[in-house]
């Protein structure tokens, strides 16, 4: 309890920043605005002060009733003008902040490694933080321009009723403490509302996907299974409304609360100066003006209170935020990219998911010469995927070394080095020519290169039919744009691979879309198409991987056979086994 109360000034503290670093100048001028409003509240009260007195003492009034009367109508005018400006402010600054906090969170999730990145932990923390921490700025940004206004609002108006009779201050400022207080509660219980609502959201979220978009629609259609997922759907959303309900009612208690504690206090107030006149101490001129004053600074006090209220709400969330980015590795240091010169070597490669008991892979040894094409094949689950992406520097191994010609190879250097096109590819929202050059940002994406690599992977055909050419927007979720053949993404996809120059390619199941003659076509020439780069090769048809120099079986996370098409058969073990079963189908 009491780090929570320590931390939550850091906290709001650390938000005040963020708002000035996000748009310094905006900033200042909403506190322009606060100010010009504790001003003209001020002068409200004065003006009001001037037309009491031109009513209950004509005689001894600075001003006539008349200007007094403009005095306070301009004054009302201007409080009221100040209110919309300093909306449209808030709503400036608090999209800048909120696009500055966004930048924090994505260069965590940059930063990331993958195995990181996939761990269900980090995918929790994240959706968290994009379900509520995201979902602060604003009300943090109008939460600490508002407390400001309010505490130049309450010293102005504490300033005139110390003139009038000191004793009104305390009274109205006695309510305070139990509006901090319940504004403490409310925090707590919002924050552990949102952490226990986490998972059920994120499902929720996924079936709205399910249900909404368009990769999915095909199959629920086919399958008649939007109504079984739409009954998943309505159920959490009653599980969502009856765990929100409870939480509205603790909310409204809570404000309730708030509102009787200010009403007592201002009643006590006014009822003060009732009878403070009735004892003689004051007249009626200085009761009217300190009833008005009163009764703004019991607005200024509730926006106070509203707003500190609203910073210890988002406190906790804050905080999660500020680990959640604490948590993130530090940015990795740029590769550099390199040729191959001799092989790649990986010995004795061992690698396990955190989540996994066994080991994905397990005491690996294989090589990839300069020019080579290696194939590495095997049932599902063997572990292949997992040894392309240590391959590809995406993981690094847990025991064992991974070298690149003779020397040890840092993961971003081998990252910079090795080109990777997995079988669950992106298919980019983007033109052609974008959804090809994305893979070396490097470079300008020259029309030329890009339809040297599109001609390459087969793409051209695609490219006529389209409108703009390689201009074309692809997809239709983001745009009305063209969209294209599973073969056809996949031969973007394969050009993406081309375009991006490096040593070693690693293909996992790069024909999975084509039809016979296209895979046939591909594979035919593969080192055509290579062009001298060394390549790893994964793929479940044992007849695209006889081409290949050298073939590694994989079973269980381990190697179980390594030789040529004609070595492994010979030797009649588990790849002759796998291939005579394939084959078999075919006949």
């Amino acid at each position: 309890m009491v780090r929570a109360a320590t931390a939550t000034p850091r906290l709001i503290a650390a938000a005040a920043r963020e708002v000035a670093r996000a748009d310094r100048l905006g900033t200042v001028v909403a506190a322009v605005y606060q100010i010009l409003g504790a001003v003209a509240a001020l002068g409200v009260v004065a003006a009001g002060k001037l037309v009491f007195d031109a009513l209950l003492e004509p005689e001894q009034a600075a001003v006539g009733l008349t200007p007094a009367l403009l005095a306070l109508a301009f004054m009302t005018a201007l409080t009221g003008s100040i209110n919309p400006l300093q909306t449209q402010q808030h709503r400036l600054l608090g999209e800048r902040v909120s696009q500055r906090v966004w930048d924090r969170v994505l260069d965590t999730t940059a930063r990331a490694d993958l195995v990181t990145y996939e761990s269900t932990g980090f995918a929790t923390a994240l959706e968290r933080v994009q379900q509520n921490a995201l979902t602060r700025p604003f009300m943090v940004t109008a939460s600490l321009l508002g407390l400001t206004g309010g505490l130049l609002g309450v010293a102005t108006m504490s300033a005139v009723l110390i003139g009038v009779e000191p004793l009104l201050v305390p009274i109205l400022l006695a309510a305070g403490i139990p509006a901090v207080l319940l504004s403490r509660w409310a925090s707590r219980t919002e924050f552990a509302f949102a952490h226990r609502l986490t998972a059920l959201f994120r499902r929720r979220q996924y079936l709205r996907q399910l249900l909404t978009q368009r990769p999915y629609a095909a199959e629920l259609r086919a399958f008649g299974s939007t109504g079984p997922l739409r009954d998943r759907h309505g159920t959490l959303n009653s599980q969502v409304t009856t765990a929100l309900r409870g939480q509205v009612r603790r909310r409204q208690l809570i404000a309730a609360l708030t509102t009787v504690g200010v009403a007592l206090a201002l009643t006590a107030a006014l009822l003060a100066i009732v009878e403070l006149v009735r004892r003689g101490r004051i007249g009626l001129p200085e009761a009217g003006a300190a009833a008005i004053a009163v009764r703004l600074l019991s607005g200024q006090l509730n926006t106070m209170f509203t707003s500190i209220g609203g910073l210890l709400e988002s406190a906790p969330f804050l905080a999660d935020l500020e680990r959640f980015v604490a948590s993130g590795p530090p940015a990795a240091p740029g590769g550099r990219k390199r040729q191959l010169t001799e092989r790649l070597v990986l010995h004795d490669v061992s690698f396990r998911y955190p989540e996994q008991e066994r080991p994905a892979v397990d005491a690996v040894d294989i090589e990839i010469g300069a020019g080579e094409v290696v194939a590495l094949v095997g049932e599902n689950g063997s572990g292949k995927t997992t040894l392309a992406k240590i391959v590809a520097g995406l993981y690094d191994p847990q025991s064992g070394s991974r070298r690149w010609d003779g020397a040890v190879a840092a993961a971003p250097d081998v990252r910079a080095s090795v080109t990777v096109i997995f079988q669950d590819f992106v298919r980019y929202q983007l033109t052609l020519r974008d959804n090809i050059a994305i893979s070396d940002a490097s470079r300008q994406p020259t029309d030329e290169a890009v339809l040297d690599v599109a001609r390459r992977a087969g793409v051209l055909g695609a490219v006529d039919d389209l409108r703009d050419g390689v201009d074309t927007m692809l997809g239709r979720d983001l745009d009305e744009g063209a969209d294209l053949s599973g073969g056809q993404w996949q031969r973007v996809a394969l050009a993406r691979a081309l375009y991006r120059d490096t040593a070693l390619v690693v293909l996992d199941e790069p024909a999975a879309a084509l039809d016979p003659r296209a895979e046939h076509e591909l594979f035919a020439d593969v080192r055509a198409l290579l062009n001298g780069r060394s390549a790893l090769l994964i793929s479940h048809r044992f007849s695209n991987t006889r081409l290949a120099d050298r073939i590694y079986v994989m079973d269980a996370g381990r190697v179980v056979e390594c030789g040529t098409h004609d070595e492994l058969m010979a030797r009649a073990g588990h790849y002759a086994e796998l291939y005579t079963l394939q084959s078999a189908a075919y006949r």
